[in-house]
């Protein structure tokens, strides 16, 4: 098993989600406004088992997300990271902030640190970032990491959504 690697920033700390995070987790994955691009809102059972699942997929790939909490209270304020389910096209480079953490630059902060973690330790070449249509803000915050609007892909259970690739290790700097 791979252990789960904890990340600092400058105001952050990726770390490994814990029973401590339900309740924000769970507020989050019920809420129908803040999931839309993420499956939509679910049950706290099924928020529960997908708290899990963060967990689980650094056992089965290697990698995963982790959850990004603020470095001074290391409360919970989103789940941001390394992300390659079944019936994705390719790894990606993924981000989703609880309502506290909102337009608070969290997202961006924790996904380039995410980025350099997959270039650097993991010697990704490439990722991508997958955005439901018509999420403007997780298209923005792809744009302004530098990504490029590749090509649509249809999920099966999403539907639409855009694929952005990533700017490649050399360019990054």
């Amino acid at each position: 098993m791979t252990p789960i690697p904890t990340i600092e920033t400058e105001r952050l700390r990726l770390r490994c989600a814990e029973l401590r995070d339900f309740e924000a987790y769970a507020a989050f994955r019920m809420d129908p406004v803040r999931t839309q691009g993420v499956g939509g809102p679910c049950s706290r059972a099924a928020a529960f088992d997908k708290l899990g699942e963060i967990i689980g997929h650094w056992h089965l790939r290697g990698f995963g997300r982790w959850i990004v909490a603020d470095k001074t209270t290391d409360r919970a304020l989103g789940v941001v990271g390394l992300f390659h389910p079944d019936d994705w096209p390719e790894r990606e480079i993924a981000w989703s902030v609880f309502a506290e953490g909102e337009g608070k630059g969290i997202a961006y902060e924790a996904a380039l640190a995410s980025r350099k973690y997959a270039y650097e330790k993991l010697g990704w070449t490439t990722a991508v970032s997958m955005v439901t249509k018509g999420n403007d803000r997780s298209a923005a915050l792809a744009l302004r990491m530098g990504a490029v609007l590749e090509c649509d892909y249809q999920h099966p259970d999403i539907g639409v959504m855009e694929q952005y690739r990533h700017l490649s290790p050399e360019d990054c700097g």
